[in-house]
């Protein structure tokens, strides 16, 4: 009894719970702050060590010294009566509770974060499962492409078996071979009860592919095979594995979907890397000045696929959703595009003409290429009764519902993809998208930052994320502070984000910093929103116009419009680079042409047949009647701007209030109004 009073006095039962609750604070801190600097998982590991390890010797000190008034003595050498280890003891109580109550608000916050980024517990069905991307384990580093088809076709076979729930690949891209993995924190953050993880390796003639069935909530293996066979028989390797990992989770197998699993892609091994290469381009679509680029590669890909396999069914699929994203962004809206993708969807149609892609294939071209809305909502129900829980069904109805104006409905459509796509972050991009359209701010910072958490260092979402200050509160300082971020880690990413960095500079009225943005565009690429394309010759007029330099601006001015004119000759009903030529012209001095075009092209596209780009059209000509000097009808088209279906980012509180563009409206009370209109209401929710 003596002892257990002594341990009491010498107050190490104190010191237990404070370390146990100082411990319990250090492992929440690093669960939260790790993650944001991509900490491996080692890290946590070693927190942990240390923690256990510096447990028993806490303890010991507590026992062997005690904290004098002179310092740290051995408690040997304290005389009772001048002990104050009572007074101590005190401290320790209190310092504790201060700390388990912050320890609980870490708690409670990482709770309610991983609530908010993972599917409940309670909607994980037994047949759910998400295919890891496999490992690459050949020396040709080409062959990654190989081993991303693999994986792919296995899980492209699973979904169409109707009784499982199978992630798309979308999501599961992130966690990429090479990469440690914490299954259960995968399996909870895709809302599945297993993983399929595997290798593929290929050398000369010959392909081994190893693949494993896992419980994502016990990492217990439940399956595993390895196949090594002649490289012609890696579809059906796919097949067998599909086949395999259904009997597993006992999925009813009809004959139809038997057979359709059993069918391969290609029999043209070269077409399939091909058509891999054009699928893994055409995922990374997002926010970003190269989406030109890529979508220009995987066309060409795609191209040479079919060439080699003319019957390459789910090429010509990916062809479509190419040639019409090509056509939509308006980096080439020409007729020649658009026969493009027509001469695809003929290839899918002939090939499977009642197939639920096939039907999801032409809604996909009657969106993109004729603005045909109800017509490719017609397909999507079509598709919807193959595709049961395709994301793609729900994310393109969100789009088009969208474009037609009916935001809210749009809204649900997407967070329905969402739920079913959870760590497509592309679709998640697009959601915030629509909150932005809408004026639903905190929800758009919301959504972008849980884009964060899955990609964390994503240049343009990190710069989209910072933009909403900008808009919302005319607050550039977390857009600058953003871009010299990107700066100082990267420089070479920041062509991805030169297009907001040169929009940053002028709000800032930074001309340096504006050639600087400038010169990232490489005079290659172009600046905008909503399918409408500013050059770097208009960039560089319009910050000589800015800057007083009015021979420079007249020289930049020109040679956008050379550029402009060609654009048209291949786009002549484009409205999008009508309205382009007239804020040239309108910026050379030509105010009569200018007016022309602009209204040209709010008839070309009005807000009845695309509410998003539609809505632009007013907001920019709105721009062009200022910088004409018709004052009256600027205000006016401003005015019908605001109340648009759609916000653009030069008609937010931000855009108004900072941007040049406005410029000649400065002053002007009703102008002033407008601004005043739009800024943030304290208190309000957006």
């Amino acid at each position: 009894m003596n002892f257990f009073a002594e341990l009491k006095r010498r107050n190490v039962y104190k010191v237990a719970v404070a370390y146990a609750v100082v411990a319990w604070l250090t492992i929440q801190a690093a669960s939260i702050f790790l993650p944001a600097f991509n900490a491996p998982p080692w890290v946590m590991q070693i927190v942990i060590l240390i923690l256990v390890v510096g447990f028993p010797i806490a303890l010991a000190f507590s026992w062997a010294f005690e904290i004098t008034p002179e310092g740290i003595v051995r408690e040997s050498e304290v005389q009772t009566d001048k002990s104050i280890t009572h007074h101590t003891g005190r401290k320790l109580v209190a310092i504790t509770a201060v700390l388990a109550v912050i320890a609980t608000g870490l708690f409670v916050f990482q709770f309610i974060r991983v609530r908010s980024t993972s599917p409940s517990a309670a909607t994980v069905t037994n047949k759910s499962i998400a295919v890891l991307p496999f490992e690459n384990l050949s020396e040709e580093k080409q062959n990654e492409y190989f081993a991303d088809g693999v994986q792919d076709e296995i899980l492209t076979d699973l979904a169409k078996i109707a009784d499982l729930k199978v992630i798309s690949r979308t999501s599961v891209m992130q966690y990429r071979s090479g990469v440690v993995r914490n299954l259960r924190e995968i399996g909870q953050q895709l809302g599945v009860a297993h993983l399929l993880e595997g290798s593929v390796q290929r050398v000369a003639n010959r392909v081994r592919v190893n693949a494993q069935l896992i419980d994502a909530k016990t990492d217990a293996h439940l399956w595993a095979q390895t196949y090594d066979r002649d490289l012609a028989d890696v579809f059906a390797i796919q097949s067998e594995i599909a086949k395999a990992i259904a009997d597993q989770l006992q999925a009813r197998l009809s004959p139809n979907e038997k057979a359709a699993i059993e069918k391969p892609p290609t029999t043209n091994l070269a077409a399939f890397d091909l058509y891999s290469r054009a699928k893994t381009l055409l995922l990374s679509i997002g926010f970003s000045t190269i989406d030109e680029k890529n979508l220009r590669e995987a066309i060409e890909l795609l191209d040479q696929a079919v060439a080699l396999d003319p019957a390459f069914f789910e090429a010509y699929c990916q062809l479509i959703i190419a040639h019409g994203k090509f056509y939509s962004l308006n980096y080439d809206h020409s007729v020649g595009r658009l026969a493009s993708a027509e001469a695809a969807l003929q290839a899918v149609t002939r090939l499977r003409p009642d197939a639920g892609e096939t039907h999801l294939a032409r809604a996909q071209y009657l969106y993109y290429g004729h603005r045909d809305y109800s017509g490719a909502l017609a397909e999507l129900e079509q598709a919807r009764r193959s595709l049961t829980n395709d994301p793609r069904v729900f994310e393109l109805t969100g789009y088009i519902l969208r474009r037609r104006g009916q935001s809210d409905e749009a809204v649900r459509n997407l967070e329905r993809s969402v739920e079913l796509d959870p760590r497509n972050y592309f679709i998640m991009q697009q959601l915030a998208l629509s909150y932005q359209l809408l004026r639903r701010y905190q929800e758009e910072a919301a959504m972008y930052d849980r884009v964060l958490t899955i990609v964390p260092k994503d240049v343009p979402t990190r710069v989209q994320r910072a933009l909403v200050d900008f808009y919302w509160k005319a607050d550039t300082k977390p857009l600058h502070d953003a871009i010299d971020s990107i700066l100082a880690e990267d420089p070479s990413a920041i062509p991805a984000a030169a297009d907001t960095w040169f929009l940053c500079a002028l709000a800032e009225r930074d001309p340096t910093a504006a050639k600087r943005a400038l010169a990232a565009l490489n005079h290659t690429a172009a600046f905008g929103e909503g399918g409408v394309y500013l050059s770097a010759s208009f960039g560089e007029g319009l910050l000589a116009r800015v800057t007083k330099d009015e021979g420079s601006a007249r020289d930049a001015f020109n040679k956008a419009r050379l550029e402009q004119d060609k654009i048209l000759q291949a786009q002549p009903d484009s409205g999008p680079a009508l309205c382009v030529l007239g804020l040239i012209d309108a910026a050379m001095g030509g105010k009569e042409s200018a007016l022309v075009e602009g209204r040209h092209a709010i008839e070309l596209l009005p807000v009845e047949k695309d509410s998003v780009t539609g809505s632009l059209m007013i907001q920019l000509f709105a721009i062009i009647a200022a910088w004409t000097g018709e004052k009256d009808l600027a205000v006016h088209q401003l005015e019908l701007g605001v109340r648009a279906p759609a916000a653009g980012i030069v008609v937010t509180y931000g855009g108004l209030k900072l941007l040049p563009f406005w410029d000649p409206l400065r002053g002007d009370p009703r102008f002033e109004k407008i601004v005043a209109s739009l800024a943030p209401k304290t208190g309000a929710k957006p």
